[in-house]
């Protein structure tokens, strides 16, 4: 898929956005310390951001958790959030160790298996590497039936998109999470709340 980036300029892809990404509150500082030095190299060290992002943090839909996350201090401090949340941890610790980093969305089933659950946006990023150029990764969280990878040479995502079920995978790469996801994670008091608020289109 050709992506579609929102600016041209890498730069916006760099910064922080508060109060949801932001380099500088202590969970994130330790994170972002530990990745730096565990490698110079850029591939090694999104490809650690990442694991970190997939599988350090719990997806709350998994855990039937209640609570709701959405900046990636909150995130590690409890160890929970759904795809947008981990999307946005995974943005804050590339950003922090200066890899840019993007915003992408999917439109994806609620529950894959079910064709009438509805449907509903999902969160992933896009990430440049000056080897690669744009790649796509998907933080989500494995379990049966979801199999997502860093890989710089191929997409392994969590969903494969169906067309016939109404499903959609946006090409475009924002500098920031869209507006309407962060105001139905912030009017969710649960994430079983959320479930079913989370927008089903950009």
């Amino acid at each position: 898929m050709k992506l579609h980036l929102e600016s041209d300029n890498i730069n916006d892809y760099l910064g922080e956005i508060p109060p949801i990404i932001r380099f500088d509150t202590p969970a994130v500082k330790e994170k972002i310390a530990f990745i730096e030095q565990s490698s110079t190299d850029p591939e090694q060290r999104a490809k650690l951001a990442f694991i970190i992002a997939r599988d350090e943090i719990h997806h709350s839909f998994d855990t039937q958790n209640s609570i709701v996350t959405i900046n990636a201090e909150d995130v590690l401090e409890n160890k929970e959030g759904i795809c947008f949340a981990k999307a946005h941890l995974l943005a804050t610790l590339l950003r922090g160790i200066g890899i840019p980093t993007g915003f992408c969305y999917q439109r994806v089933l609620r529950k894959t298996d079910d064709p009438n659950s509805g449907l509903a946006l999902h969160g992933l990023n896009a990430l440049y590497l000056e080897k690669y150029g744009w790649i796509r990764v998907d933080p989500r969280g494995n379990k049966p039936g979801v199999d997502a990878q860093f890989s710089s040479m191929e997409e392994k995502l969590a969903y494969p998109i169906r067309p016939d079920f109404g499903e959609m995978d946006y090409p475009n790469v924002f500098t920031k999470p869209l507006k309407m996801v962060i105001e139905a994670m912030k009017d969710s008091a649960t994430s079983q709340e959320l479930y079913f608020k989370r927008p089903d289109h950009i």
